[in-house]
């Protein structure tokens, strides 16, 4: 098992999300940056969408209680063991009373801590995702216990080798679709949506990302819809909020894009103050 001896900021245990509950008001929620969480399982030779630590801008400390084999991956928090550095995006080895830590944040934003097996927290509506509302807690406490599957077996060599996508952290360009609304912008307003950058506002979380500049809007609002995380909304003020992994179900904004999967991914990673741009696809 895992000990939370210090939680981090906004940690929590997330896998891919949980599917087929929307129409009951039930967000999809999972890890933010399903690159990185994906990548931490697979050089374990996990399940890529077993549930991972997901640490936002400050990692915690966490003692194992048994032997197991690790991954680090996504935001460089300057992973440590027992005091002593180690390497990211490669397994690690853990023996019982390791304790792993983490320091300075040198790039991104979201951390993942993967362990052989995955983990073995409780499981509802199909999915470990922690969310306020349906889990008991929304995030990771000091002294909590995260049950894993106690392993001996070191032998994943053959999965160490993972070509790594530098994109998710250098990337300023998300792709998106258009949305359903898209085609009620004036063509200026589509110009100017398509051909500026925008900041992270400080405004930014698991739920939404909102940006800074705004878009000059004479929408009216759409009957509530559904929406998706990276759908893209459009304000009465003109601000542009996207979707995250956390967000509501439906919405009475116009959606004006979709972002990408990928794109998810790399706006998760993004902080306040980071510039983005969007880069239209067609179907």
């Amino acid at each position: 098992m895992i000990k939370v001896l210090k939680p981090g900021l906004y940690s929590s245990i997330q896998d891919f999300g949980r599917f087929g509950c929307q129409q009951y008001g039930v967000p999809y929620s999972g890890v933010m940056d399903r690159y990185s969480a994906g990548l931490a399982n697979i050089i374990l030779g996990n399940a890529p969408d077993l549930a991972v630590i997901e640490m936002t801008v400050m990692g915690g400390v966490f003692q194992f209680d048994s032997d197991t084999v690790i991954c680090v991956t996504g935001a460089d928090m300057s992973p440590k063991l027992n005091g002593e550095t180690i390497p990211q995006n490669l397994p690690v080895k853990i023996v019982t009373g390791d304790v792993l830590s983490f320091g300075k944040l040198r790039k991104g934003v979201r951390c993942y801590v993967a362990v052989l097996g995955g983990l073995l927290s409780e499981k509802i509506l199909e999915s470990r995702s922690m969310y306020q509302g349906v889990t008991k807690q929304s995030v990771l406490l000091k002294n909590d216990i995260i049950e894993i599957t106690t392993s001996s077996s070191f032998l994943i060599i053959k999965n160490a080798l993972v070509k790594l996508k530098d994109e998710v952290f250098e990337n300023d360009y998300l792709e998106v679709f258009k949305g359903p609304e898209f085609d009620l912008l004036t063509k200026n307003q589509q110009t100017f949506l398509m051909s500026n950058s925008f900041s992270i506002s400080k405004n930014n979380s698991r739920m939404a990302y909102q940006l800074e500049e705004c878009l000059e809007n004479v929408l009216e609002p759409i009957i509530t819809s559904p929406v998706l995380p990276g759908t893209v909304q459009l304000t009465p003020s003109g601000q542009l909020i996207i979707l995250m992994r956390d967000c509501q179900t439906t919405g009475g904004y116009p959606r004006v894009l979709q972002l990408k999967e990928s794109s998810i991914n790399v706006l998760a990673q993004k902080f306040t103050g980071d510039k983005i741009q969007f880069n239209l696809l067609e179907y």
